[in-house]
């Protein structure tokens, strides 16, 4: 086995083929028969990842992990049906140029993984963001702050990354799209300042079915953005919030008073709600 390059193997597919080679015509590898392989030859685990294949809401997602921490995650549909999906083989190859190490198959997925996709609770889940510059990774600290079934805007991202709120803003549009660990790093919770979703990692199809996952009303934050409400207050509290932060939910229609800007909340004697932190004037 060829491994001048540390942490650089051949792909699974690549192995798999060149053994099948060797054998009966017909003849297939196991699907983990890389790992094996590796792990017999007393190759250490910290020269390569491994990755999982697991369900989501909007399909399958590659998840690639080391001894430590997960290293990448992409949807198998990243770009919507229209286009090809994204192949075990891949995969491989995009974490490999994106990281420097192979990523071998297994069906063993780290602890907690499979509930944190599951319940979108995936904060505890440890990922290595060390490769990307400061910025971008307190950009991505950031959204992995928001809850499940909450959204926040991009203006709000910046300020919790202690970016500059207007040139902030655009580069966390460029950090959401080149977000390496999709899902796990949920900016589907990301909208624009006008409420509508961002969705600069994948098309909104993809977004919509995460989000619809959490139970978040697709179609009333579409209302909103259209409208232009993008905060809503209670006329019981004076408090004002994200309308899905969750004591914002807790708001009955008849106390529901929506708000285009902080400023003008703020004109109206309201305070910004201490849970969900909107940008204040």
């Amino acid at each position: 086995m060829n491994h001048d390059n540390e942490g650089v193997f051949p792909s699974s597919g690549d192995l798999g083929s060149r053994l099948a080679a060797l054998g009966p015509r017909g003849a297939t590898t196991p699907e983990d028969f890389a790992l094996r392989v590796l792990r017999r030859a007393g190759i250490s685990q910290s020269r390569y990842d491994t990755y999982v294949r697991l369900e989501t809401a909007a399909g399958g997602l590659f998840v690639a992990f080391g001894p430590e921490a997960v290293t990448g995650a992409v949807l198998e549909s990243r770009y919507g049906r229209e286009r090809e999906r994204l192949t075990p083989e891949r995969f491989e190859e995009s974490h490999r140029r994106r990281v420097g190490r192979s990523a071998i198959p297994t069906d063993k997925a780290p602890a907690g993984l499979r509930p944190a996709l599951r319940t979108g609770r995936a904060r505890q889940v440890p990922i290595d963001l060390s490769g990307l510059p400061a910025g971008e990774r307190a950009v991505l600290e950031a959204v992995r702050s928001i809850p499940p079934g909450q959204l926040r805007p991009v203006t709000w991202i910046a300020r919790e990354a202690s970016l500059p709120l207007e040139s902030g803003a655009k580069s966390v549009v460029g950090f959401l799209a080149r977000n390496p660990v999709t899902v796990l790093i949920p900016c589907h919770r990301a909208t624009d300042d006008n409420g509508a979703p961002c969705d600069a990692a994948y098309v909104h199809e993809v977004g919509d079915a995460l989000r619809d996952a959490e139970g978040i009303d697709m179609v009333t934050v579409r209302q909103w953005a259209q409208g232009g409400d993008t905060l809503l207050g209670s006329d019981t509290t004076h408090i004002y919030c994200h309308p899905t932060c969750a004591h914002a939910r807790r708001i009955t229609p008849a106390h529901r008073v929506p708000f285009r800007t902080a400023r003008d909340a703020h004109g109206a004697g309201y305070r910004a709600c201490k849970s969900c932190r909107p940008v204040a004037v």
